[in-house]
């Protein structure tokens, strides 16, 4: 008979098993403690100076556009100024004055263009890139080569029978010609942006919504055109950048009725010297649509520039 005062071996062991593990636990030593300050500190100091290189990298960049804007509120002799003025009385007088020049009326004319051929653009952009990505066509492969091939051509190539064309069917100097043109110029980037959203997408999600009885029509727009909201976002605002930026077809197609904000900035440049106030007013009140319309859809644009990026 085993003696009940006397502790079983599992018992008596239990404990011994709990030290020996307790001691086999490791300890970091100091040395090793400081050696890993040292390298936090180290990886630190180096993301700093990255840091600083790139902020000072980006005001380089953003310095120009700075000085425009600065110089847009200064009277001409403070701009003409050798070395700058800093430090003036700020005004909106260059600001009247380049309203009052008609340039209003280009700025009409650029919205509206860029408004009706951004949309055109994407009205005929998505279904043609969901064709060629979730229900992809014969030759797949060869209608994406020939969307891209009509980059490929210069535009000073194109304008002589461009201007021809345009100028037998009476649409010179019409806003038209240039929704047009503009439409035309942005769909083959647009298809290739929006296809690499779209393969982006999960095919099962248009076969559960099938399953589900939703019409194809249907599953595009509740289902998959959520899902790539960012990227149409993304799409609309280059669009929006290439067509309120276009110069070259603007020159060469309009005179004054359908002129544009950027063929108007040319007209501060005269004859009679170079109003570096009133060309900054200018400059400034042509780059504000872009920039409102960038900061608005900064959220999506991150994440549709980004969205068809990784695979």
């Amino acid at each position: 008979m085993s003696d009940p005062a006397r502790p079983t071996s599992t018992a008596a062991e239990t404990p011994r098993k709990s030290a020996s593990t307790e001691a086999v636990v490791p300890r970091p030593s100091t040395e090793n403690v400081h050696r890993r300050r040292r390298a936090h500190r180290k990886h630190r100091g180096v993301g700093m100076i990255w840091s600083a290189l790139a902020w000072i990298v980006g005001l380089g960049f953003f310095f120009p556009v700075l000085w425009m804007v600065l110089t847009a509120f200064k009277h001409e002799r403070e701009a003409y100024t050798d070395p700058p003025t800093l430090l003036f009385t700020p005004t909106l007088d260059q600001f009247q004055a380049v309203l009052g020049s008609g340039m209003g009326l280009t700025l009409l004319n650029s919205a509206f263009a860029t408004a009706v051929s951004t949309a055109c653009v994407l009205a005929l952009g998505i279904p043609a890139a969901f064709a060629l990505s979730l229900r992809p066509v014969k030759r797949t492969q060869d209608v994406l080569f020939f969307f891209i091939s009509t980059k490929m051509l210069p535009i000073v190539a194109v304008i002589i029978p461009l201007y021809v064309i345009v100028n037998e069917i009476g649409m010179l100097d019409n806003i038209w010609a240039l929704i047009v043109l503009y439409t035309a110029m942005n769909l083959p980037i647009a298809i290739w942006m929006m296809r690499s959203f779209f393969l982006e997408v999960p095919p099962e999600l248009l076969e559960a919504a099938s399953m589900d009885g939703a019409s194809l029509a249907t599953a595009v727009r509740r289902v998959i055109l959520p899902l790539v909201s960012p990227g149409i976002a993304a799409t609309a605002l280059i669009c929006v950048i290439f067509s309120w930026n276009e110069f070259f077809f603007a020159v060469n197609l309009t005179a004054v009725r359908a002129q544009t904000a950027p063929v108007s900035l040319v007209g501060f440049i005269t004859g009679e010297g170079l109003f570096w106030a009133r060309l900054s007013a200018a400059s400034t009140l042509a780059a504000l649509p872009v920039v409102i319309a960038g900061w608005i859809a900064q959220n999506k644009l991150v994440r549709g520039l980004s969205f068809g990026a990784i695979k």
